[in-house]
């Protein structure tokens, strides 16, 4: 069973929960222009929503941090916006002082007043540093897109790696006391992925495949500095996250994409990773062709029809997305195999606005999870995507990922039933109970699946 030291919980991130009432708005971030763009809206590129019409984290916490402890949560994981922190330029900025002087710092006194009223709840607290968003004097993706300006072309531009390091050693001064575990960057592989692909909507939205692995190698060069500048002010756990589901389909283009996938990024930062954090929602299904091009299948993992089955007949979510729980268990055994630290799914959950697979799903990931512990493999905390709903990138307030539906015009708060089924599982400490569930929508123990 779960262990006594095991961490339930879910995750955040600050861009998507934080906006929501005038002063809360943070206008200085790469997505905040993006999304409000009319000719990005008129073209279908983002859904049209405002993000300053959010969930208003900012302000209300103390009812989100209400809802994670009444729930059991006993880990939440938020993230810092570094655009609130340095809302103009820090080139050429080197000393503590001048990067005090540049900083706001009613936002480092706004966020610490909200991490501690977590640790005030006797809940663990992870910090991510980086997801998705970048400041606006950092990457101008309107400029990239509409003229290939790239005075202001974020990872693409080397001077991104040592800004991120000055800003990850300046957070680590500022609210190391309040952090028990720190993240540097959230999904760094779906940060290049826009620059291979324009159907995702995110920025900068062009064709460059050359840009995408630049912009991969620059994270990783990011992340490992701000590790040793960050080990230098703290003795607390620093890792990253990355979403990965291990493919399925022919072994040899199986074996050939997972190589791939892992040498890109995680490969260049394993010596500099205290834990991994894992985000997995769905798999990728591949076929080798006779010319040797690795081909991801359609119809599979996160390329399917919404509400309808896949092509090996599971049910898909509102977003499209796979039901596929023996996934999670395949990528973590890999993951441990070949990097040998401590796991923590850091993301897991499905977009479903009426609640309805949600719950399976929870049950049959954290399953999963309890198997693979009861196997050896130290899995040491499982978060859900998300506590609530919020603002889902390009596709804005259109999918629900949340144990708690959001009323958007009224901010208004309600618990969905599948938040009181992780309370369940968090007050007995195992899944075992509901594994009569798990018959639907199919077996999930059908042993053929997980890795031996």
């Amino acid at each position: 069973m779960f262990s006594k030291d095991f961490y339930y919980g879910a995750s955040t991130a600050g861009f998507q929960v934080e906006m929501g009432s005038g002063k809360a708005v943070d206008p200085n971030t790469d997505w905040f222009v993006w999304t409000r763009d009319k000719l990005n809206a008129e073209n279908g590129v983002v859904s049209g929503d405002d993000p300053a019409q959010g969930c208003d984290y900012w302000y209300n916490y103390k009812t989100f941090h209400d809802l994670a402890q009444n729930a059991g949560m006993n880990m939440l994981r938020i993230g810092v916006e570094w655009s609130r922190i340095f809302p103009k330029a820090t080139f050429g900025i080197e000393t503590t002082e001048d990067l005090n002087a540049a900083a706001d710092m009613e936002a480092v006194a706004h966020y610490r007043e909200i991490m501690k009223d977590i640790k005030d709840r006797g809940i663990t607290l992870m910090v991510n540093l980086s997801h998705f968003t970048l400041p606006l004097w950092l990457h101008d993706p309107i400029k990239v897109n509409r003229e290939r300006d790239m005075t202001s072309a974020g990872w693409v531009d080397e001077r991104s790696i040592h800004e991120f390091e000055k800003y990850a050693a300046f957070m680590t001064t500022q609210i190391d006391d309040l952090v028990d575990m720190w993240s540097t960057q959230n999904e760094p592989n779906v940060v290049a992925m826009p620059y291979n692909s324009i159907q995702m909507g995110f920025p900068p939205c062009i064709i460059a495949p050359d840009l995408k692995e630049k912009v991969l190698d620059n994270e990783a060069k990011a992340h490992n500095a701000a590790f040793d500048a960050m080990k230098k002010h703290t003795s607390k756990p620093v890792g990253c996250i990355y979403a990965i589901g291990i493919a399925t389909g022919d072994e040899e283009a199986v074996k050939e994409a997972t190589a791939h996938e892992l040498s890109r990024y995680l490969d260049k930062v394993q010596d500099k990773m205290d834990f991994l954090g894992v985000n997995y929602y769905s798999r990728s299904a591949v076929l080798k062709k006779e010319d040797g091009e690795i081909k991801a299948l359609s119809n599979y993992g996160q390329g399917c029809k919404p509400n309808d089955f896949s092509g090996d007949g599971r049910v898909t979510s509102d977003f499209g997305w796979e039901f596929y729980p023996e996934g999670l268990y395949n990528t973590l055994k890999l993951l441990y195999e070949r990097y040998g630290v401590d796991l923590y799914v850091t993301e897991n959950g499905t977009s479903d606005s009426k609640d309805g697979i949600r719950q399976a799903y929870l049950i049959s990931h954290m399953n999963m999870v309890e198997r693979l512990i009861e196997n050896g493999v130290p899995v040491k905390g499982y978060l859900h995507w998300s506590l609530v709903d919020n603002f889902e990138w390009a596709s804005g307030y259109g999918q629900r990922f949340g144990l708690v539906h959001v009323n958007y015009e009224t901010k208004k708060l309600t618990t969905r039933g599948s938040y009181f089924i992780m309370k369940d599982i968090i007050e007995r400490g195992t899944t075992k109970d509901y594994e009569y569930l798990l018959k639907y929508p199919y077996d999930i123990f059908d042993e053929k699946n997980l890795m031996k």
